[in-house]
């Protein structure tokens, strides 16, 4: 590893411990190969003058719910020192005492509850306090005689802890062994299947032994690993993932997690190379690089084979056995569901309720599998007992994070699809849907939709925007696949792509006008639902909003072109309402009348039209029975609300959405 810190840089934090615990903490949380995801802990010693003018130490060490590459000075829990040392000298102190006792130790009370390593940091004698769960230090721990390689690595520099569960079981085992230890001869700490703790009196000196202590660990992993035998001896390849097996595979496990899931495929090289391994089942189900991720991904993995629904299946019977063997009266078993998977020739998978949780879960898989592939070249990986394992991922602590992260949008976990989706009422669904906790497919034929919802790499954001022309059967497979491939599967189908035609009579209109429309404003929406519902088959409470047109009703002279291509698509939508009731898909129809912050509606047509009935701008603009302006986000949000449980029992129905037109009613 490379030293992140720069004098330079520091130089404004130096002198106040607190900001110079928060620089060096963000070098930390900048690396990803020490901690992830709101992993490692820190802290930092100082004094203060409290009300009654008197001088007190205090531990501020980092709280609850801060992530270290962001956190700020607000982040760390002030916490009185001899309070937590006088903790460490009790015999027994249960979880939620220890929580409890914790925070009545805070001189501070809106701060955030303090790290359950905070008894920990209290007794290391030295000013700053890092820990990591850096994954090169980790790897050589859980490899066979990993200890023996960690002791000769360091020597006497570093103290050797064996593995306990973290906390005050973990504060009171150190404390023990460090009574007779001379702590200016200490440089760190390793905790077997833990992670790695290194201390110091400046944030620098700190950090560099961080640094130092797992760079050793590198140097050691790449000079003495060998080639694997379990290898594959052929090169990966990337192919093309098989989409609808994906979705069925996404099906299956929301169905055991008992909501919508999300399945994002990462079929990079390195991955499929883990997984194209002839022993992959048996090195992956070994456990986790450390504890502490059980909560994000559990102990395994699910192996996919040919026969995903029985893969899964297992799985699901084998959680059970694992919590039957285990559990205590007071546990209740979590969902059984896998939150990732080895999948032969196509990858990993990463499972979760969000695009976040996904990230998340991908992030680990790839560092899990790159220290598994490395351990089994030092001689074999070996993660800690499945006991242990059970112990950290039915801890009331980690349950306690899990309850704080449980998200109530009501569309969690599901899937949309929206064309014409980089303007008026398209761009609308596509943030309405995102906002209800959606992952979106945006589909457009400007590229400006590839960049408008700042989205980056195609798994890390909830919005896909895509270049596509729905005219193409080959544009409309291609993006579907790339949908599947970042979210897993399709729930939502907002069919919203068209075009408005310049007003011609039908003496004179030409053939291109006439076919161009009918082209845009209906083939292609039967081409999109004839490419979805096979995905739509497997989608979690499946829905079409197709987008019709106030013309379907009340039809207008000089647009017949566009009108009787909103016809054909309401007809369209009205049998597929017909023949999907029996999957359970429905298939509505809205009819906008009047939506003028859309592209095509600029400030001078407005005025136009506006002269023309002899109206102001505002007033033509509300110029319905209500009197009122229709928007492009109101018709989302009737999109939102027919797609969702309000309207789970109606399939079929056209809805106005127009503020009241004579000619419709």
């Amino acid at each position: 590893m490379k030293s992140l810190w720069r004098d330079s840089d520091a130089a404004p934090y130096i002198n106040d411990p607190l900001l110079a615990r928060v620089y060096s903490s963000r070098l930390l949380g900048k690396a990803p190969n020490l901690v992830l995801h709101g992993g490692g802990n820190t802290s930092v010693k100082s004094s203060i003058i409290n009300i009654f003018a008197e001088e007190e130490e205090i531990l501020y060490v980092k709280g609850s719910g801060w992530d270290l590459a962001t956190i700020e000075a607000p982040g760390f829990a002030p916490v009185r020192l001899d309070t937590l040392k006088r903790l460490a000298s009790l015999d027994d102190l249960s979880d939620a005492q220890m929580v409890s006792e914790q925070r009545a130790a805070m001189i501070d009370p809106a701060a955030p509850t303090p790290s359950v390593e905070a008894i920990l940091h209290a007794l290391i004698f030295y000013k700053y306090v890092d820990h990591t769960h850096a994954d090169a230090v980790v790897t050589l721990t859980n490899i066979k005689d990993g200890e023996r390689v960690i002791r000769n690595l360091y020597g006497d520099r570093i103290l050797v802890i064996p593995y306990v569960m973290p906390g005050f079981i973990l504060a009171k085992k150190i404390h023990e062994l460090t009574i007779d230890v001379n702590w200016e001869n200490i440089d760190g700490m390793v905790l077997l299947h833990h992670g790695v703790f290194s201390f110091a009196n400046d944030a620098k000196t700190s950090y560099e032994n961080m640094i130092e202590i797992v760079t050793k660990a590198e140097d050691y992993i790449e000079k003495n690993r060998h080639k694997s035998v379990s290898s594959s001896n052929t090169l990966p390849t990337i192919t093309a993932i098989n989409a609808l097996m994906l979705a069925e595979i996404r099906k299956l496990v929301s169905d055991m997690a008992g909501k919508a899931m999300l399945a994002a495929l990462d079929n990079s090289a390195s991955n499929l190379e883990f997984v194209n391994q002839k022993n992959v089942a048996e090195i992956s189900c070994r456990g986790p690089l450390t504890p502490d991720h059980v909560i994000r991904t559990k102990r395994i993995p699910v192996i996919l084979d040919d026969n995903v629904k029985q893969a899964i299946q297992n799985y699901g019977d084998e959680y059970k056995n694992y919590f039957s063997q285990f559990a205590q009266q007071h546990h209740q078993c979590l969902d059984t569901a896998p939150r990732w998977a080895t999948w032969p020739h196509n990858g990993t998978i990463s499972f979760g309720a969000s695009i976040s949780d996904t990230n998340i879960v991908a992030d680990i898989v790839n560092h899990t599998i790159n220290s598994i592939q490395n351990a089994e070249q030092l001689g074999g990986w070996q993660a800690l007992p499945a006991k242990d394992i059970f112990d950290i991922e039915y801890w009331e602590l980690e349950q306690a994070k899990l309850r704080k992260s449980k998200n109530t949008n009501s569309f969690q976990g599901q899937v949309a699809l929206v064309t014409g989706a980089a303007s008026g009422i398209g761009k609308a669904c596509v943030e309405k849907l995102q906002a209800l906790g959606a992952a979106v497919i945006a589909l457009d034929i400007s590229e400006s939709i590839t960049t408008m919802f700042n989205q980056g790499h195609l798994q890390k954001t909830d919005i896909l925007g895509l270049v596509c022309d729905v005219t193409s059967d080959v544009e409309i497979n291609n993006a579907i696949e790339q949908g599947i491939a970042a979210y897993g599967g399709l729930d939502f189908v907002v069919s919203n792509a068209g075009t408005f035609p310049h007003s011609s009579t039908i003496a004179d209109m030409s053939s291109d006008l006439w076919n161009n429309s009918i082209n845009t404003n209906l083939t292609s929406h039967q081409k999109l639902l004839s490419a979805t519902i096979p995905y739509l088959e497997l989608g979690i409470n499946p829905s079409v909003l197709m987008v019709g047109s106030k013309n379907v009703p009340a039809p207008g002279p000089g647009a017949s072109a566009y009108s009787v291509a909103k016809a054909g698509l309401t007809q369209l939508a009205r049998v597929a309402a017909l023949e999907l009731a029996n999957k359970k898909i429905r298939v509505n129809i809205i009819h906008p009348n009047a939506v003028f912050d859309t592209a095509i509606w600029t400030n001078e047509i407005l005025e136009k039209r506006a002269a023309h009935y002899d109206l102001s701008v505002q007033e033509y603009k509300s110029n319905n029975l209500l009197k009122v302006e229709v928007s492009s986000a109101d018709v989302a949000d009737l999109v939102c609300t027919i797609l969702g449980p309000s309207f789970s029992k109606t399939t079929g129905a056209q809805v106005a959405i127009d503020g009241g037109n004579e000619r419709v009613i």
